[in-house]
Protein backbone atom coordinates (compact mmCIF):
# COMPACT_ATOMS: atom_id res chain seq x y z
CA UNK A 1 0.00 0.00 0.00
CA UNK A 2 1.48 3.68 -0.49
CA UNK A 3 1.35 6.54 2.25
CA UNK A 4 -1.43 8.26 0.77
CA UNK A 5 -4.69 7.35 3.37
CA UNK A 6 -7.44 8.47 0.84
CA UNK A 7 -7.48 4.97 -0.24
CA UNK A 8 -8.09 3.97 3.30
CA UNK A 9 -10.86 6.35 3.41
CA UNK A 10 -12.01 5.35 0.06
CA UNK A 11 -12.29 1.63 2.10
CA UNK A 12 -14.04 2.67 4.52
CA UNK A 13 -16.68 5.23 2.29
CA UNK A 14 -17.72 1.59 0.43
CA UNK A 15 -18.01 -0.55 3.18
CA UNK A 16 -20.15 2.15 4.59
CA UNK A 17 -22.55 2.48 2.05
CA UNK A 18 -26.18 1.98 2.40
CA UNK A 19 -25.50 2.83 6.43
CA UNK A 20 -27.61 5.97 7.19
CA UNK A 21 -26.84 8.97 8.30
CA UNK A 22 -23.10 8.21 7.93
CA UNK A 23 -20.92 11.74 7.71
CA UNK A 24 -17.74 12.16 6.73
CA UNK A 25 -15.64 14.26 9.25
CA UNK A 26 -12.29 13.99 10.61
CA UNK A 27 -11.12 12.99 14.27
CA UNK A 28 -7.33 13.34 15.47
CA UNK A 29 -6.87 15.45 12.26
CA UNK A 30 -7.55 12.20 10.02
CA UNK A 31 -10.43 11.16 7.75
CA UNK A 32 -13.01 9.50 10.09
CA UNK A 33 -16.88 8.63 9.66
CA UNK A 34 -19.66 8.94 12.37
CA UNK A 35 -23.06 8.70 13.28
CA UNK A 36 -24.56 11.28 14.88
CA UNK A 37 -21.87 12.23 17.37
CA UNK A 38 -20.45 9.45 17.44
CA UNK A 39 -16.81 8.11 15.98
CA UNK A 40 -17.67 4.63 14.09
CA UNK A 41 -13.90 4.98 12.14
CA UNK A 42 -11.07 6.87 11.55
CA UNK A 43 -8.00 6.52 9.14
CA UNK A 44 -4.75 5.74 11.26
CA UNK A 45 -2.44 5.97 8.41
CA UNK A 46 -2.64 4.91 5.02
CA UNK A 47 -2.47 1.12 6.25
CA UNK A 48 -4.46 1.10 9.13
CA UNK A 49 -7.34 2.02 10.78
CA UNK A 50 -8.98 2.38 14.07
CA UNK A 51 -12.91 0.59 14.36
CA UNK A 52 -14.82 1.59 17.61
CA UNK A 53 -14.97 -2.30 19.55
CA UNK A 54 -16.47 -3.20 22.42
CA UNK A 55 -13.76 -4.23 24.87
CA UNK A 56 -14.66 -7.84 25.12
CA UNK A 57 -15.10 -8.10 21.21
CA UNK A 58 -11.80 -6.15 20.63
CA UNK A 59 -10.24 -9.30 22.68
CA UNK A 60 -11.90 -11.89 20.98
CA UNK A 61 -10.90 -10.29 17.47
CA UNK A 62 -7.39 -9.73 18.88
CA UNK A 63 -6.52 -13.66 19.53
CA UNK A 64 -8.53 -15.10 16.46
CA UNK A 65 -7.47 -12.89 13.61
CA UNK A 66 -4.32 -11.13 14.57
CA UNK A 67 -2.60 -10.67 11.70
CA UNK A 68 -5.82 -8.06 10.59
CA UNK A 69 -6.74 -6.60 14.02
CA UNK A 70 -4.12 -5.46 16.47
CA UNK A 71 -3.33 -2.83 19.11
CA UNK A 72 -0.82 -0.58 20.36
CA UNK A 73 0.07 0.43 23.60
CA UNK A 74 -1.95 3.85 23.46
CA UNK A 75 -5.16 1.59 22.72
CA UNK A 76 -5.25 -0.72 25.31
CA UNK A 77 -7.95 -0.77 27.75
CA UNK A 78 -9.96 1.65 24.83
CA UNK A 79 -12.95 0.39 23.09
CA UNK A 80 -11.16 0.69 19.67
CA UNK A 81 -8.68 -1.91 17.60
CA UNK A 82 -6.68 -1.29 15.30
CA UNK A 83 -7.03 -2.94 11.35
CA UNK A 84 -4.98 -3.76 8.87
CA UNK A 85 -6.75 -2.46 5.10
CA UNK A 86 -4.22 -5.03 3.17
CA UNK A 87 -4.99 -7.83 5.38
CA UNK A 88 -8.65 -7.69 5.50
CA UNK A 89 -11.52 -8.67 3.64
CA UNK A 90 -14.25 -6.24 2.15
CA UNK A 91 -16.97 -8.10 3.05
CA UNK A 92 -15.26 -8.31 6.96
CA UNK A 93 -14.61 -4.71 6.80
CA UNK A 94 -18.02 -4.30 5.75
CA UNK A 95 -19.51 -6.31 8.82
CA UNK A 96 -17.68 -4.67 11.23
CA UNK A 97 -18.63 -1.55 10.30
CA UNK A 98 -21.90 -2.67 10.52
CA UNK A 99 -21.87 -3.77 13.83
CA UNK A 100 -20.22 -0.39 14.84
CA UNK A 101 -22.63 1.58 13.03
CA UNK A 102 -25.79 -1.13 14.99
CA UNK A 103 -23.92 0.11 18.25
CA UNK A 104 -23.44 3.62 17.88
CA UNK A 105 -26.51 5.19 15.50
CA UNK A 106 -30.07 6.20 18.07
CA UNK A 107 -32.11 3.29 18.29
CA UNK A 108 -34.61 4.91 15.96
CA UNK A 109 -32.38 5.18 12.86
CA UNK A 110 -31.60 1.47 13.56
CA UNK A 111 -35.19 0.61 13.23
CA UNK A 112 -35.35 2.51 9.90
CA UNK A 113 -32.56 1.04 8.36
CA UNK A 114 -33.78 -2.84 9.53
CA UNK A 115 -36.81 -2.06 8.29
CA UNK A 116 -35.65 -0.91 4.69
CA UNK A 117 -33.57 -4.21 4.85
CA UNK A 118 -36.33 -6.50 5.14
Amino acid sequence: MSDDPSKAFDSLRFAAAGLLDVVETTSYGTPALKVGKKLLARVKDANTIVLMCPLDEKEMLLEAAPEIYFETDHYKGWPAILVRLDKIPSEELRHRLEQTWLRQAPKKLVGAWRAGKG
